[in-house]
């Protein structure tokens, strides 16, 4: 193998150009991006970049010079626009191709927008530095900010939102916030905390329009109620950026779906990070995981599979979310928990562990670093549920 195609400058697209260098492969390594800028940390945009500004320099994952030293060329600026693995190559927007004999996609996901009528005020999203940047100018003290969808990405807007001053009302679809991702339970708690630093949460109402009003908008929402805001902004989920493989042969269903080593349905082709959907057996699931460590620790995996060192990726998921105070850290999977335990409860700390199959696997630990190495290692080694109530004794020792 002499020529290594990477397209997406995400964080794991990242990890794999720094994987094949670190595993010994000196041939040509060209990272694609369609953003201008080099792949750079998304949390931040929703929180510290969001709160004081975004500084690039603080941003990227890599100094400029790190490409050039390790001879990565980078083509940024310019989206794949379709793959052809029969010619391996794949075709940019700008008409160029860029050939290769192996492949990494880790295009990652897309912000979803709402459907926009003629005239309709701007409803913002969060996904890149130029959606920052132009969020950014319109947090300003004493506005009103509308949130739609109290996600985790929502969430976070509104606890930085409320930093900087501004008045803060969040409409979600479901129970509670997070009722989807960690339910019930755990989405109470959060409102609650959300309450206690002023936000408005309007539960189990969708948006039926939003117009503009003045230099605002007004949403009217299912329950009959009407908000007038300032800024509008849409936190309603991402979509896997699988359009360019259409027609490729490799198989699609949301995400690109790959065998447990990140190989894909197309030979010379892996995929890494937010767009990967692939066989868990920990889990004994197909999980698609849009997360930090997860991006890091698939481009790793995906780029080693490449150059023939693969196995099964058969990692814990890991992902956190800081609000105000509060820094939420989870492990495992909470979906399709049949049981759900409540350990401890306080206004500043939370652990509730989720359980499926008779075994431990998920735990979300709020201010309580300890027990989540605790639960973590449990999910790894297959803990059985009915020993949950013994790691919660031994962590409090």
């Amino acid at each position: 193998m002499r020529r290594v195609a990477i397209v997406g400058g995400s964080l794991a697209g990242l990890n794999a150009a720094d994987a094949l260098r670190e595993h010994g492969f000196r041939g040509e390594i060209t990272l694609i991006s369609a953003e201008d800028e080099l792949p750079y940390d998304r949390p931040p945009l929703s929180k510290e970049a969001l709160l004081a500004g975004v500084e690039m320099e603080k941003l990227r994952l890599r100094a400029p010079e790190w490409y050039e030293e390790n001879g990565i060329t980078t083509r940024l600026g310019h989206a794949a626009v379709r793959l052809e693995p029969a010619r391996r190559r794949v075709l940019l927007d700008e008409g160029t191709a860029v050939e290769y004999d192996g492949l990494v996609v880790a295009t990652g996901s897309r912000a979803r927008r709402l459907p926009s009528a003629e005239n309709a005020p701007p409803v913002h999203v969060l996904r890149t530095v130029e959606d920052g940047l132009r969020l950014r100018q319109e947090l300003r003290p004493g506005r009103h900010l509308a949130l739609i969808g109290a996600g985790f990405i929502g969430l976070e807007i509104a606890a930085t939102a409320r930093q900087l001053g501004l008045d803060v009302t969040v409409v979600e679809v479901g129970r509670v916030p997070l009722t989807r991702a960690l339910g019930d339970e755990v989405g109470a708690w959060f409102r609650a905390l959300h309450g206690r630093h002023g936000v408005e949460i309007e539960c189990a109402c969708t948006v039926d329009t939003v117009v503009r009003s003045g230099s605002g908008a007004r949403l009217t929402l299912s329950s009959g109620r009407t908000i007038n805001a300032d800024v509008v902004v849409a936190g309603v989920g991402t979509t896997p950026a699988t359009d360019w493989l259409d027609g490729s042969g490799v198989e699609t269903t949301n995400g690109v779906v790959c065998h447990a080593d990140l190989s894909t349905s197309v030979p010379g082709v892996v995929a890494a990070g937010d767009i990967a959907r692939w066989y868990n057996p920990l889990f004994d699931e197909e999980i698609r995981v849009e997360h930090w460590t997860n991006a890091v620790e698939q481009g790793r995996r995906a780029a080693q599979t490449l150059i023939g060192h693969g196995e099964a990726f058969t990692a814990v998921p890991y992902f956190w979310t800081d609000q105000y105070e509060a820094r939420m850290r989870f492990v495992g999977r909470a979906a399709a928990a049949s049981e759900v335990a409540v350990r401890e409860w306080t206004d500043d700390r939370l652990v509730a562990v989720y359980g499926r199959d008779g075994l431990v696997r998920g735990a979300v630990c709020v201010n309580a670093p300890r027990e989540l190495a605790r639960y973590r290692a449990a999910i790894r080694d297959q803990v059985p549920w009915g020993d949950i109530a013994a790691l919660s004794s031994a962590a409090g020792r």
